[in-house]
């Protein structure tokens, strides 16, 4: 299993967070982004560097995912993507993509796109805050957990 990130709007505490699980669990953490980023040197951890153009990174994680990886992002149609091909999508916030809520999650989307090319203010989402990690934390910790526990 590796964990692919869609690095480009991730927040730096998450990114530190994946790090150190990185390191604790031995496991191949994969930033994904249209510009350079800097990440510590560590044998679990690298990242790519895709050409700029919309859905480019996207693109490439949806190529690179396998049954079973770790996605993390807040991109509703790329969390649709990498659970069509068996992935498994975690938001920054915490919050798990499935295939039980994504369609949902996709309508909601277009459905505020939609306002908002109608000139309707809908505001964004609120501001990323110390709470958002610590859940964010914690579901990647279950999770590692429940691998480590997984016949292989």
């Amino acid at each position: 299993m590796q964990v692919l990130v869609d690095a480009d709007a991730c927040p730096a505490v998450i990114k530190d967070i994946l790090f150190r699980a990185a390191k604790r669990e031995e496991m191949m953490v994969t930033l994904v982004a249209n510009q350079f980023l800097r990440t510590p040197p560590s044998p679990f951890v690298k990242s790519i560097q895709v050409p700029p153009g919309f859905d480019v990174a996207d693109a490439r994680i949806v190529e690179m995912v396998e049954d079973g990886d770790l996605v993390i992002t807040a991109d509703i149609p790329l969390a649709a993507a990498v659970i069509e091909k068996g992935g498994k999508a975690l938001d920054p916030r915490g919050s798990w993509f499935t295939s039980e809520n994504i369609k949902e999650r996709l309508s909601v989307r277009d459905m505020m796109d939609q306002l908002r090319a109608a000139g309707i203010e809908t505001g964004g989402p609120a501001p990323f805050s110390p709470r958002d990690s610590k859940v964010f934390a914690g579901e990647l910790d279950r999770f590692l957990a429940r691998q480590r526990k997984a016949p292989r």
